[in-house]
């Protein structure tokens, strides 16, 4: 029983780093928002490539270009994040 509490228990070191994964986690999640408050309004998500089909009742978007776009750039940021860590 002992054995079990004793890997529960939070170290100064795991804390820290608990800190800092919180940390990068709420500033992701700031830029995320930001994101889908400002991309919109520059037509980012009205790209030649993707596909729309709009009926009477129904509208269909598919972010095909849009997506690859979003990719490449979330890729290049994270490479850059994770080769200074």
């Amino acid at each position: 029983m002992h054995r079990a509490l004793t890997s529960l228990t939070m170290t100064p070191g795991s804390l820290s780093a608990l800190g800092r994964f919180l940390i990068l986690a709420g500033l992701l999640l700031v830029i995320l928002g930001a994101g889908l408050i400002f991309l919109p309004r520059l037509g980012f998500f009205r790209l030649p490539g993707d596909i729309v089909i709009e009926r009477r009742n129904l509208v269909v978007y598919i972010p095909v270009v849009s997506s690859i776009v979003l990719s490449l750039i979330l890729t290049l940021i994270l490479n850059l994040i994770f080769r200074r860590w």
